[in-house]
């Protein structure tokens, strides 16, 4: 695995979608268990997040996709799994049972309301009082998270940070709808920016929301990756980042090269510009 060779403390953000996509027929509870076992076996006692089933706008499923004027704001991610609570508890069973061989965490996509995170523990709950039925071994303290993809995530963030246990920013969908801007639409995929002052506030909030309750906040998307935003991100009080294995060792450098109690005031006064052209420029002086 990758992201062992590079010596990653853990699996940040490990995507089940390609479990359930190309096939005529879902995968059941063995099959899916035995993926996720196999990876937090491999990871040797290091964390796996495990990202549930997160299909819709760009990811089509066999069997999910709906025709729909905009499936980006659809049925997706969260919200098609709690539409099919029969499906999604095969997930959480097959995930509690993985964790019983190593430390897996679940990570819940796109929650935009304490009632999603709700409905979601509640199955969860179920999920695991079916397998005590059975007497199959899990993890009975195991983690769960949710994503801030959402900009209504990151502006309600009490019911996130009392009711999970970590949070992990997604930073591609966060940056599209906080802009309203679809990357793979040419005509205005220009004006996609990461550094733009909404979504740079947005991320800050949560990350220091995550520090207030306690709770650990990660930053996954290209922009964790991004060996430009690293230096950002500290100042912002981040210590968490997912990325691709082959982005590590180049982001991990500057990051070694960064003092964080020298950028925290200098990211404070750059949170308060309201231009994107001066927030680039203060970025590259980081």
């Amino acid at each position: 695995m990758q992201a062992k060779a590079v010596e990653a403390d853990g699996v940040g953000l490990f995507r089940t979608e390609f479990l359930f996509m190309s096939r005529d027929t879902w995968p059941d509870e063995d099959e899916q268990f035995e993926a996720y076992k196999s990876v937090v076996k491999t990871m040797a006692g290091k964390p796996v997040t495990v990202r549930t089933l997160d299909v819709g706008a760009d990811k089509e499923l066999e069997g999910a996709t709906r025709a729909e004027d905009n499936p980006a704001l659809g049925l997706r991610a969260i919200r098609f799994c709690l539409s099919e609570p029969k499906m999604f508890l095969i997930q959480l069973r097959a995930l509690l049972r993985a964790s019983h061989f190593g430390k897996l965490k679940i990570l819940i996509p796109m929650l935009a309301s304490s009632h999603e995170i709700d409905q979601t523990l509640i199955l969860l709950d179920k999920a695991r009082a079916q397998l005590r039925e059975r007497k199959i071994k899990f993890d009975e303290a195991v983690q769960v998270g949710g994503m801030i993809e959402v900009p209504a995530a990151a502006l309600c963030l009490g019911a996130f940070t009392r009711k999970l246990d970590f949070l992990s920013i997604g930073t591609n969908d966060l940056i599209q709808y906080t802009l309203a801007i679809d990357r793979g639409n040419e005509a205005v995929a220009h004006m996609y920016n990461p550094l733009h002052p909404a979504v740079l506030r947005l991320i800050h909030m949560t990350i220091q929301a995550g520090a207030k309750a306690g709770i650990p906040v990660s930053v996954c998307g290209e922009m964790a990756g991004d060996p430009d935003c690293a230096r950002l991100l500290i100042g912002m009080g981040l210590r968490q980042f997912s990325m691709h294995p082959a982005q590590i060792l180049e982001v991990k450098q500057e990051i070694l090269r960064a003092d964080a109690v020298d950028l925290t005031p200098k990211v404070q006064r750059l949170l308060k510009l309201d231009e994107p052209d001066r927030v680039r420029e203060a970025v590259e002086k980081l």
